[in-house]
């Protein structure tokens, strides 16, 4: 990145579901991790390599090591090839990881990442449960793959040679039982896109958030993918009663959000 290079996660969109995707409610552009000088793009969906570009200080492409889809699903994925070619600053320098699903790289069925740009990478790797990988001065594992409607693994990330989790990513899924046992980061970033439960559909609510949190007691929790239900009930109020309900620190995550993970 081109500003001072520190731990932290950058939620350049908190955007969560359809249609707080195709209103730009809040931007859907994802986040960039960067850890002990490595610096990794989670679920570039509509509008990344805008945000990076509008940024201020502008965010360079170029530093990027590595990019994560969690899921195919276009509010996660839909900037990954352009964000491929910004990376390796239009082809001419290959370089940079991307991990993603089988199903993202598929020949048959609906593949997300275009044939071109996986030549332009150092390496493609295939998420799958229980899986680690290294990018850098980082390690990643993916616990177990999640209940939704296409292959999703969530996130566990910490510091080549440590022994503790320092940020966990549950991204979407249906909540199961013993979820919360497969994330022990420092820092729990969770997607929480609806209010209430609704039926059929595959994502957390507000109240398995409360149970997530309860279960883990991470030293922050950080809410973010948030749908309209979310959104209409203020997700910076519903973080207050979290932590007022649980005694563990919760915040809402707003677009372009700088969350240090220095003293963590």
């Amino acid at each position: 990145m081109s500003e001072k290079e520190t731990d932290k996660i950058r939620f350049l969109g908190t955007a969560g579901a359809r249609f707080v995707m195709i209103t730009q409610f809040r931007s859907s552009a994802g986040a960039v991790l960067s850890l002990e000088g490595t610096n990794v793009l989670i679920d570039p969906g509509p509008g990344t390599l805008v945000r990076f570009a509008s940024s201020k200080p502008k965010l360079k492409p170029a530093k990027l090591h590595a990019i994560i889809l969690t899921h195919k699903h276009l509010d996660h994925s839909n900037d990954v090839n352009v964000m491929i070619e910004a990376m390796t600053e239009g082809g001419f320098k290959p370089r940079g990881v991307l991990l993603c699903p089988n199903d993202a790289l598929a020949n048959e069925g609906d593949a997300v990442v275009l044939n071109r740009y996986k030549g332009l990478l150092e390496r493609v790797e295939v998420l799958k449960e229980g899986g680690t990988y290294s990018v850098g001065e980082i390690e990643i594992n993916t616990p177990k793959r999640h209940v939704h409607g296409v292959e999703t693994y969530g996130l566990n990330i910490k510091v080549r040679g440590e022994n503790k989790t320092k940020v966990s990513f549950i991204v979407d899924t249906l909540y199961f039982d013993g979820l919360e046992d497969y994330y022990d980061g420092e820092v729990l970033v969770m997607n929480v896109a609806m209010f209430k439960r609704r039926e059929g559909v595959d994502h957390l609510c507000v109240d398995d958030a409360k149970r997530i949190i309860e279960a883990r007691r991470p030293k922050v929790a950080i809410l973010t993918h948030f749908g309209m239900t979310m959104l209409r009930n203020k997700p910076w109020e519903i973080a207050k009663q979290l932590s007022d309900e649980t005694g563990v620190e919760v915040i809402a995550a707003r677009d372009g959000m700088k969350f240090e993970l220095h003293g963590i």
